[in-house]
């Protein structure tokens, strides 16, 4: 059995709780119960990737044309330290040094909406200008 129930009213915070007392209590087979802050969605997805999309066209980094993946990895470093998150830089299996960051996937919405924000901040100090032009 997979339920998930989205906490936005009293009436679905009163299922989820029918839901918990509902289920059988069997030593033999225990149920998860897990609450998190709402996940990213996927118009916050697109815009993040459509502002990476005109930042790796438009802005070089230490002489390089990077793709959007790679400017990816440099934004959520950035925004994790900006925001006083940890950013933690380990050596790798061959002796490179690896980002080991937070996933975009596992963003909360809000935590997705700071990244945003922080990419266009950034990108407007780089004059970038954004193919959706609410941004400008």
């Amino acid at each position: 059995m997979k339920q998930t129930i989205f906490l936005r009213s009293k009436q679905q915070q009163q299922s989820a709780i029918n839901a918990i007392l509902a289920s059988p209590l069997d030593n033999d087979r225990p149920i998860t119960i897990r609450i998190s802050d709402y996940k990213r969605n996927i118009d916050q997805n697109a815009k993040f990737h459509a502002l990476l999309g005109d930042i790796s066209r438009q802005v070089t980094w230490c002489g390089k044309q990077l793709k959007p993946e790679q400017w990816k990895v440099l934004l959520i470093s950035g925004h994790a330290v900006a925001t006083k998150h940890e950013a933690e830089v380990v050596p790798g299996l061959e002796g490179e040094y690896v980002n080991i960051r937070e996933s975009s996937a596992d963003m909360s919405v809000g935590r997705m909406s700071s990244l945003i924000e922080y990419t266009v901040a950034w990108a407007i100090g780089q004059n970038v200008r954004f193919t959706d032009r609410r941004y400008d």
